[in-house]
């Protein structure tokens, strides 16, 4: 078998674009990935025009080989975009792979380990109504949601206090405690947003209401800052949904910094890097809780990497796609009361119907732009 040609698809996705790579085979075969960096896509859909011609004539079963050859042929190791454009073609392949064989992809990593994979839904960003935000809360919990999210909370015109929005995000936890009671997993998610000092306050602050994980609470940049948070807060600690390769994972998990690693297999290179992170992190007793804000592609491939690995505990659950793509999804993960259920169909168990798809042709959104009261730019 060898891979013939290749086809970038974006779709309207929630005010968004959803980047979606086909790879062709000669047998007719083909496989899905999907770019996990949606805020500058036409960065990495340069990057695929690049690594496309790699692969015209090789063997799609070779997946390791292609993915040293992707990562380190330009000299220059793979940087985010690069690797969010491999990502894309090493699950693609992992698709064909599964298809050729027959299997669901998980059983090429060494058959599942769990029966299904337990999920977080997102509370949206209407924190402002907090009567309304925790009625919504109840809801899921009644739904059978057993793993919540939401943000630190940030003003509605744009302004970002980080004291305030320290002051919010703590108050907010313990209401959301009260409210959905002592057998439900609360995520807070930082997404960046504060320094040390509002960031270490947060963390001592909501320690009392044990929140399953602080999702991000410093930025990315600077690493060694997550050993002076570490130092000075009990609460488990989440990071990687930024990161594109293991030698940045390394950096948090070798001195046990965090306890949840967020690998998104659309940004770190694929599922083939992605298993080496998870087996890096098992060795520290650190848990995969992987990102996943995109579309059904990248939800079935986490949902793989999941299923065969045991240290594994839970999936970000992606939005449903609008209803103007819905139906162009004639296969995708099934997700029932906080759970991801056991794929079936071999490959990564989502198609496509890639004529009406091609139809569509989707700009990718602008991240929200926040500003300090003295209106200086600071992170969303």
């Amino acid at each position: 078998m060898k891979i013939t040609g290749w086809e970038l698809l974006t779709l309207p996705d929630h005010g968004d674009s959803m980047m979606l790579l086909v790879i062709d085979t000669d047998e007719g075969l083909y496989g899905l990935g999907e770019v996990g960096i949606r805020s500058r896509q036409k960065a990495v859909a340069g990057a695929i025009e690049h690594l496309g011609e790699l692969l015209i004539g090789e063997d799609p079963a070779r997946i390791e080989h292609l993915w040293q050859v992707l990562f380190r042929r330009g000299f220059f190791p793979a940087d985010r975009f690069l690797s969010a454009a491999i990502a894309a073609v090493d699950v693609a392949l992992w698709d064909i792979r599964g298809k050729a064989l027959g299997v669901p992809v998980y059983e090429l990593f060494g058959g599942r380990v769990r029966d299904h994979v337990a999920a977080y839904t997102h509370l949206g960003d209407d924190y402002h109504d907090v009567e309304a935000f925790l009625d919504k809360a109840r809801a899921l919990v009644s739904g059978g949601w057993r793993h919540l999210r939401f943000a630190v909370p940030h003003a509605p015109d744009g302004v970002l206090d980080q004291r305030a929005s320290m002051r919010a995000g703590i108050a907010l936890f313990h209401r959301m405690r009260e409210a959905v009671g002592e057998e439900v997993e609360l995520i807070l998610d930082v997404h960046t947003r504060l320094d040390p000092p509002e960031a270490v306050t947060l963390c001592r602050e909501i320690e009392a209401a044990r929140p399953y994980f602080v999702e991000d609470p410093l930025r990315s940049e600077g690493l060694d800052a997550y050993r002076m948070l570490r130092a000075r807060t009990a609460v488990p600690l989440a990071a990687g949904e930024q990161f594109g390769s293991k030698w940045e994972f390394q950096r948090l998990v070798e001195p046990d910094l965090i306890d949840y690693a967020r690998v998104d297999v659309g940004v770190a290179a694929g599922l083939t890097e992605a298993r080496k992170i998870a087996a890096m992190c098992e060795t520290h007793y650190i848990k995969l809780a992987t990102h996943n804000p995109l579309g059904p592609v990248t939800a079935a491939s986490s949902l793989h990497l999941n299923l065969a690995t045991p240290n594994a505990a839970v999936q970000e659950h992606q939005a449903q796609p609008e209803p103007a793509i819905d139906a162009l999804f004639t296969a995708r993960p099934t997700i029932r009361g906080g759970r991801v259920e056991l794929p079936e169909l071999p490959g990564l168990g989502v198609d496509l119907d890639r004529a009406a798809a091609r139809r569509h042709q989707a700009v990718a959104a602008e991240r929200p732009h926040l500003r300090t009261p003295d209106g200086a730019f600071t992170n969303w």
